[in-house]
């Protein structure tokens, strides 16, 4: 019997959610004249304006932004942890980095909170690290081609009903 990708499972059940959305509600807010802009999957925006308390334009203002480094710090790889695309936790792939009694690193890969992880090493905190990184751009990529895919098929299926094929 063949050993099953955990992300292929994952990917499918996210392709099989995707294929029916329910409408996404997005707020956006911005500083000086902090706007709320509510936006439905599919329709107009609404835009809804609340001037600030402060109404004197500020001619040089720039909104600060906190540094932050590329890829955190990390002296250490126990711990290390990326989570993987989707549109729901319970079907969401997880990657953490554990080092074992005997000093080597183990990666723990779930599905959702309640899954039991699917356990890869020994290796180097190094190497844990790096396969963390590489897992969660694959998955990150295929989600994407995924969610292309089927937003393309949507797309000709939209066309078709009309009768414009």
């Amino acid at each position: 019997m063949s050993e099953i990708d955990p992300t292929d499972h994952a990917l499918a059940t996210i392709a099989s959610i995707l294929e029916h959305p329910e409408p996404a509600l997005v707020v956006r807010e911005t500083e000086i004249i902090r706007e709320t802009e509510i936006v439905v999957v599919g329709e107009q925006p609404v835009v809804e304006e609340h001037h600030a308390v402060d109404e004197q334009p500020v001619a040089d203002e720039h909104p600060m932004i906190e540094e932050q480094p590329l890829v955190p710090d990390h002296t250490d790889a126990d711990g290390y942890s990326k989570v993987g695309p989707g549109p729901m936790v319970a079907i969401r792939l997880k990657w953490t980095v554990h080092r074992g009694d005997d000093r080597q690193y183990y990666v723990h890969e779930t599905i959702g909170e309640q899954s039991a992880p699917v356990v890869s090493g020994p290796m180097t905190s190094e190497a844990a690290v790096r396969f963390v990184d590489e897992h969660e751009d694959e998955a990150r990529r295929r989600f994407e081609l995924l969610r292309s895919e089927i937003a393309g098929r949507s797309s000709l299926a939209d066309y078709e009903r009309k009768g414009e094929a």
